[in-house]
């Protein structure tokens, strides 16, 4: 999403965090030599243990300086980090790869001195009496300066951006051609084992009765009776495909409409509000259809809630829902592939997914999407489902 802007600190917040950076001093201190000795040892296994065993914590302190930036200067400021994979070892070797994380140490060489140095100064200006007018004044401004430099060297730059923009895109278009294979097959599964195979009974009935005619009528009767049935189920099955491709409501009564759908046949009450003055993109619409439709179901099988809600909002050219419950909660993203695959959608136009589900609930998912809105066709609303 857009940086956010926020309201820059006042004096005496920035004082604090001036405070903090000077307590701060020891322990990055301490991480940047204990790093510089693993690096001097790293013809030994000791000195990869080290290093290795630092990283996070390089990390953390990085983490801690860019949120205070973020808050002097009322801008919130991306991370520059790769994303970490599960499991220990995966993430510590994919730290020791990361840019980003070597550029922290860079930038510990800054906050050492010169940006130690200005911190200083703003406490000192508080401390000594009669500097309190210029401390009033002066306080923000020297922070400012010390948080733009802390922002130029923990925050992607220009390059570093559309570098990771690009390896996103290139991602999220490989997700996006393996899930189009895989709903491929499913239709070319669900057709043969479906409407094919009773299409094809249909046909033999029907062969059968036309010889049947002349010499046992009640037979032939009875056979085309079998074929009227199979036809009937034929039916119902072509249309439940083509409902798994795109829902026929979806169409015609668009992402409101279809959502409505969906939690009129959920077993628990559903209480959907809606903040929506236009249509999204059909293709928009679609994967956040289906991405709703996967968390309703998830809530029905898993949550044992006793009411649910689908909230509906467009601002700023996000398109966002969220759909939450009153549930047990401890719902892990990773057990399983349905929001990995609500992911995998969303990602094709630049959308996210955020789970928030601490034990005991409540369980609350965040998909946001960018896009522009057709023309107005939808009012606010908001009630029971």
């Amino acid at each position: 999403m857009p940086h956010q802007t926020t309201e820059r600190a006042g004096p005496f917040e920035v004082t604090g965090y001036a405070a903090l950076h000077v307590m701060l001093f020891v322990p990055l201190l301490l991480v940047f030599l204990l790093v510089w000795l693993g690096g001097v040892l790293i013809v030994v296994w000791i000195g990869v243990v080290v290093v290795l065993a630092l990283l996070p914590v390089s990390r953390a302190l990085a983490d801690w300086h860019r949120r205070m930036a973020a808050r002097i200067l009322g801008q919130a400021l991306p991370s520059p980090y790769l994303p970490l994979p599960r499991g220990p070892l995966n993430r510590l070797r994919a730290q020791a790869v990361d840019p980003a994380i070597w550029r922290d140490f860079l930038w510990m060489l800054w906050a050492m001195t010169l940006g130690f140095t200005l911190s200083l100064l703003v406490l000192l200006l508080l401390l000594l009496v009669i500097t309190i007018p210029i401390w009033w004044y002066g306080a923000g401004p020297l922070m400012r300066i010390r948080a733009s430099v802390d922002r130029l060297m923990l925050c992607p730059g220009r390059a570093e951006q559309l570098e990771r923009r690009v390896r996103l895109l290139a991602e999220s278009r490989a997700e996006a051609v393996d899930h189009s294979a895989a709903e491929l097959r499913r239709i070319e599964r669900d057709l043969h084992d479906g409407p094919q195979a009773r299409l094809a009974a249909l046909s033999l009935n029907l062969g059968l009765a036309e010889d049947l005619f002349e010499s046992d009528p009640e037979a032939a009767r009875r056979l085309v009776n079998e074929a009227r049935s199979s036809s009937s189920s034929a039916l119902g099955e072509l249309r439940d495909v083509v409902r798994g491709i795109h829902p026929p409501v979806l169409a015609d009564r668009g992402l409101v409409g279809a959502v409505e759908a969906l939690a009129v046949d959920m077993a628990l009450p559903v209480q959907l509000s809606v903040d929506l003055p236009g249509r999204a993109p059909e293709p928009v619409e679609s994967a956040l259809y289906f991405a709703v439709a996967e968390c309703l179901a998830n809530i029905g099988k898993h949550a044992r809630a006793g009411e649910a809600w689908v909230r509906i909002r467009y601002a700023a050219g996000w398109l966002t829902v969220v759909v939450g419950d009153d549930g047990v909660g401890g719902a892990d993203p990773g057990g399983g592939s349905g929001l990995r695959g609500v992911a995998d959608r969303l990602a094709v136009f630049d959308g996210t997914i955020r789970l928030s589900s601490p034990p005991g609930g409540p369980t609350i998912v965040t998909l946001e999407v960018p896009c522009v809105l057709s023309s107005p066709r939808i009012t606010p609303s908001s009630g029971p489902v």
